[in-house]
């Protein structure tokens, strides 16, 4: 990890910008490098090195595959997907559920849009997911997995701790990272929220539209990268949900 002095800096990202996986199954948007799609100045920001923005068709997922040394937080917006790994771990993750599975050691999992597999009917539905990616503090760690439903504290209108790492830090779940946390929040029109300070902060609009204080509107898709600075306000102008990571270090070169 580096916590290097930095250059105040507000870098939007739009949402036509990222890079683009379409398939049968599969529409994905990546804010970062990813898969093919690979570019030395896009590796990640702070220590995060993936947002993916998902849509599964109903019926497929992503087949058994594995991870390693990677803290990977998974953030339902519509539908269910279904999540079973080489732990044992075996559940539906649905809005308002916080998820996070660490890697560690080696983990091999699943995830896939047949919810009916375990209960419940046949549907067509897609699920959107945004996944995303922090590096864990150190390597090697114990494989786990963990989930919380907090639907009902994102009624609040407010930013809402969904996983973190950092000491005397209240979250939903915990990762395996001090430096690290990320927070939810739902907002109808004219609510606002003011974002964490820290030296790297990542604001995401997986759906919606926004206005940040100082750099104009944001819609859905669209993101921003903060370097050393924070506290702007984000002001909902539609029913909107924003995904933001505080974090106090990045990767070392």
């Amino acid at each position: 990890m580096s916590t290097t002095p930095l250059t105040p800096q507000v870098d939007v990202r739009r949402a036509a910008d990222r890079y683009k996986t379409r398939i049968a199954w599969l529409d994905s948007k990546h804010s970062f490098s990813f898969g093919q799609h690979y570019h030395s100045n896009n590796t990640g920001h702070g220590l995060l090195l993936v947002n993916n923005d998902d849509i599964v068709t109903a019926g497929t997922g992503f087949e058994t595959h594995p991870h390693q040394d990677m803290e990977i937080v998974t953030w339902v917006l519509q539908g269910s997907l279904v999540h079973q790994d080489s732990t044992g771990q075996n559940g539906v993750i649905y809005p308002g559920l916080a998820q996070r599975m660490s890697a560690g050691t080696g983990i091999v999992h699943s995830e896939k849009n047949d919810s009916w597999r375990l209960a419940g009917e046949v549907h067509k539905d897609p699920v959107h997911f945004v996944q995303m990616w922090v590096v864990p503090d150190e390597p090697g760690i114990t494989p786990g997995y963990e989930q919380l439903e907090i639907d009902d504290e994102l009624l609040k209108g407010a930013l809402v701790p969904v996983a973190s790492g950092m000491a005397h830090h209240e979250a939903a779940i915990r990762i395996k990272n001090k430096y690290a946390a990320l927070y939810a929040a739902r907002l109808q029109p004219g609510q606002t929220v003011d974002l964490p300070d820290a030296p790297y902060l990542h604001l995401f609009v997986p759906r919606g539209a926004v206005t940040l204080e100082g750099a104009g509107n944001l819609v859905t898709g669209d993101a921003v990268r903060f370097t050393a600075t924070g506290g702007q306000k984000v002001t909902a102008t539609e029913p909107a949900e924003i995904l933001v990571w505080e974090m106090h270090a990045t990767i070392a070169a």
